[in-house]
């Protein structure tokens, strides 16, 4: 009779080895320049082991030595940093009138921006996915011009993600069930680098924990500001997902009821109320077309202090405030960003934002948490595309040895 065994297995070798290989790198990652015994006393792994450890991430070329010493007691050490120079990891974000990549090296170094007009809405996802295949060979193809290996795509989308990709709803696109991951893959001719679809929200809150003014704080939330509203959640240095991916959709919670109607077909969601769309809308803006010039309208209006706009970015501060507070209730984050096109208009907005986030979180002084604009720019989710590609690696899916 076979007995079969449900319960957690042990890991083997190799899977202890690869994680014990991440731990490294990450340590380096965040500590370098630092020496072998510098890590052993970090990690508790033994100086041998360390010594193994790193003497394969060099040859994996993902580590190097420099060369120089540090003075210290005892005998110098070599110092070890991360090799960001033989990788890449690319990022790409689809919106309702843009198409953005990034791609950053190792240590995070930017390596190219690109970004260019497209209107999303009401494209229909074959022409997407033609543009975004279109776009991502030419970053692919430079970056290996310059000598270095893909280690993934990751494509940002407004809109549910489940975990094979598929793109369950975009309501700012015109899209549903579209399989983004598998579409772009054949587009792409099957590459040899993993491809990602990730909720834009969700990528632009890793770029902020990981490339932010606000890099590390544990707990934050990203709040976009495209044609719809959605917030990533970082909960205690990870990403707060939910059950199938779908967390995070705070623009279709109603904040009121008798408000105008929404894409997603309920009425007073935040979205339909606050959203960048509902925004330029109101202020005579009726094209989503090319949202950055109507943003750049309103800046200059509320420069010139234009009644009718002052008094519509007030109203916008108590929305989102009204929205954060949901947020700061529920997660209780440090820092609420507002992202993508609310960055500009934060001047008019953020001290209305926080009296009502005040006003409205159960906690004392808003559970400490507070509204700050993002300084990550349009390029928040394309950079996070390219965060998640590294995150990946950090987990311990490192690129195979150069000599395999």
């Amino acid at each position: 009779m076979i007995t079969t065994h449900t319960g957690p297995q042990p890991a083997d070798f190799t899977d202890v080895r690869a994680t014990n290989l991440a731990v490294v790198l990450r340590f380096v990652r965040a500590h370098a320049p630092c020496s072998r015994a510098d890590i052993a006393a970090a990690t508790g792994l033994n100086k041998t082991t360390v010594s193994s450890l790193v003497g394969e991430l060099i040859e994996r070329r993902l580590l190097r030595e420099t060369g120089l010493t540090e003075h210290r007691i005892g005998r110098p050490a070599t110092m070890i940093v991360v090799d960001g120079a033989p990788y890449a990891a690319v990022g790409l974000e689809i919106s309702t009138d843009y198409l953005a990549t990034v791609a950053v090296d190792l240590r995070g170094e930017r390596l190219l921006t690109w970004r260019r007009s497209f209107t999303g809405q009401g494209a229909g996802s074959s022409r997407a996915i033609a543009a975004v295949a279109t776009l991502a060979r030419r970053a692919v193809a430079k970056v290996r011009d310059d000598g270095r290996e893909v280690l993934g795509l990751t494509v940002g989308v407004p809109g549910l993600v489940d975990a094979g990709g598929v793109v369950r709803s975009a309501t700012s696109l015109g899209w549903r069930d579209v399989n983004l991951r598998e579409d772009l893959r054949a587009a792409l001719g099957n590459p040899d680098y993993p491809v990602a679809v990730e909720n834009d929200a969700n990528l632009a809150a890793l770029a902020e924990y990981r490339y932010g003014a606000h890099a590390g704080v544990a707990n934050l939330a990203y709040l976009t500001g495209q044609a719809g509203i959605g917030a990533g959640i970082i909960v205690d240095g990870r990403l707060l997902r939910g059950a199938r991916g779908f967390g995070g959709e705070i623009g279709h919670l109603a904040i009121d009821p008798a408000g105008p109607a929404c894409p997603c077909g309920r009425t007073g969601c935040l979205e339909a109320v606050a959203g960048i769309g509902a925004v330029l809308r109101k202020l005579g803006h009726d094209t989503l077309a090319d949202v950055e010039i109507g943003i750049e309208d309103v800046v200059r209006r509320a420069q010139a202090r234009e009644p009718e706009v002052l008094a519509a970015l007030v109203q916008l501060g108590r929305d989102l405030g009204q929205g954060a507070s949901m947020l700061a209730n529920l997660v209780n984050p440090d820092v609420i960003l507002l992202g993508g096109y609310y960055a500009p208009l934060a001047p008019w907005v953020v001290d209305q934002a926080e009296a009502e986030l005040a006003a409205r979180t159960v906690a004392p002084q808003a559970g400490g948490a507070r509204i700050v604009a993002s300084t990550l720019g349009y390029n928040a989710t394309a950079t996070g595309g390219a965060a998640g590609v590294l995150e990946t690696v950090d987990s311990g899916r490192l690129p195979a040895l150069a000599s395999a």
